[in-house]
């Protein structure tokens, strides 16, 4: 049975009761405004009328703010609230976290630099020239290159186990030298046997090379078994190893070693050398009579890699009878190149590549074909001066050859006694045998003949 209650009849039952706050309940009903009979329609009353209208709806809609509506629906009434409305707690203040107190350290972390270490899977084959009277031959001692597992002057990687060596060039007749090395040799370039003598004796060469360029068709196309002579004489000039060239003509240089090779069985000389175009030869001789052979290629690693395998494979040289030179271009004549095959040659032998595992010599003598080594100045029309070539020349070697030394060179082929005399020094200090550095680093530029 439906009972109708007016608004303030509801406010007194919620009253009587002691409600709250509604929750949950939904309530239907009807609204209902009676306006006297003979009175004027206001507006402003009906617009009053429509808003309680829409109030009370969402009253209804809304149970859970009912008693906030309620309040309103008071005020706008003129109708005191029957009961107290709950007000909202205030939002508590969120706590500020403590900052823990920040030390500043005292002093820095200790810490022990360990440099890095590389280990490579290769090793460098490891090549002895020369050969005693036990091993054969006439030679006082020998000399052993290559056998490294690191990259040059990497002490503490893995030690080297040969530093580099340094053979002087001496040739078979007088030539045309630059004045800073002749001044040198002047007195013994008649006579090859003298010339090897002074370079060992005197300049400290480690092994000398003997170049047969009288061999030449175009310069006096001595003949080979005439040639091969002054090798005797060296042979009992001197007690070092020695290493052979012909004249650079390649029709003629692969008879010429052959019987080198022939005339030097025993002593376990290098002949230089095996080319692409012409190894074949050279290599039976060194095989025959147990020489070592020089495989030089242009600046090609995949020639390089080439010859070396036409060396081992078809040939069939021993690999600790094999040397390979990828040439040398001295300082600003492609010495940049030179460096470059010279370094990736060394790390394809240490990362395991077995064709170019092989020890790595140097033609520095190259760097006296630089202009800057000999001429007196600079050609250049308002250039400036270039300084005396007496100190030039000899810089000009060293630094070729101290640039290759790092990319891995292991025999070293010059001719000036102060750039010899200088990069073997830097060799040993940068490879732990001297400790201190030159005590007069001056005397090799006023070195006197």
């Amino acid at each position: 049975m439906a009972k109708k209650f007016t608004l303030e009849e509801f406010i007194e039952l919620l009253k009587k009761y002691n409600v709250e706050e509604l929750e949950g309940v939904h309530i239907e009903g009807d609204l209902e405004i009676e306006i006297e009979e003979g009175a004027g329609v206001d507006l402003t009353a009906l617009t009053a009328a429509y808003t309680l209208l829409s109030e009370f709806g969402n009253f209804l809609y809304h149970t859970n703010m009912a008693l906030s509506y309620l309040q309103r629906l008071s005020t706008m009434l003129g109708i005191p609230t029957p009961f107290a409305m709950p007000t909202a707690a205030p939002a508590p203040t969120p706590a500020v976290p403590e900052v823990p107190e920040i030390k500043l350290p005292e002093k820095l972390v200790e810490a022990k630099f360990e440099p890095y270490k590389m280990e490579y899977p290769g090793v460098i084959e490891e090549v002895t020239l020369g050969a005693t009277k036990k091993e054969g031959g006439t030679r006082g001692y020998t000399l052993t290159v290559g056998g490294e597992r690191s990259l040059p002057f990497y002490i503490f990687d893995k030690p080297q186990p040969h530093l580099p060596i340094i053979a002087v060039d001496v040739f078979d007749m007088r030539i045309g030298l630059a004045k800073a090395v002749r001044m040198h040799y002047d007195d013994v370039m008649d006579d090859p046997a003298e010339w090897a003598k002074k370079a060992v004796n005197k300049y400290g060469a480690d092994l000398v090379t003997i170049h047969l360029i009288s061999t030449d068709p175009l310069i006096k196309d001595t003949p080979v078994n005439e040639a091969v002579k002054v090798l005797e004489d060296i042979l009992q000039a001197v007690k070092c190893p020695i290493i052979v060239g012909g004249s650079g003509n390649k029709e003629k240089d692969p008879k010429v070693l052959a019987k080198a090779a022939e005339v030097c069985e025993g002593e376990r000389v290098m002949l230089a050398s095996a080319t692409l175009d012409e190894w074949e030869m050279v290599a039976e001789a060194a095989k025959k009579y147990g020489q070592v052979v020089l495989s030089w290629t242009q600046m090609d690693i995949n020639n390089q890699k080439t010859l070396n395998r036409y060396l081992l494979k078809r040939a069939g040289i021993p690999r600790d009878s094999i040397i390979q030179d990828t040439t040398t271009a001295a300082l600003g004549y492609g010495l940049d190149y030179a460096y470059t095959t010279m370094e990736r040659a060394r790390l394809a032998g240490l990362k395991g590549d077995s064709d170019l595992a092989f020890p790595i010599s140097s033609g520095t003598t190259n760097a006296w074909g630089a202009r800057e080594a000999w001429m007196t100045e600079s050609p250049i029309e308002g250039d400036s001066d270039w300084g005396p070539r007496e100190l030039r020349g000899p810089i000009w070697e060293i630094v070729t050859g101290l640039t290759l030394a790092l990319a891995g060179v292991d025999l070293f082929m010059m001719m000036h006694p102060g750039a010899c005399a200088t990069l073997k020094e830097i060799s040993k200090t940068l490879g732990g045998e001297i400790k201190d550095s030159i005590e007069k680093p001056d005397e090799w530029i006023f070195m006197e003949g």
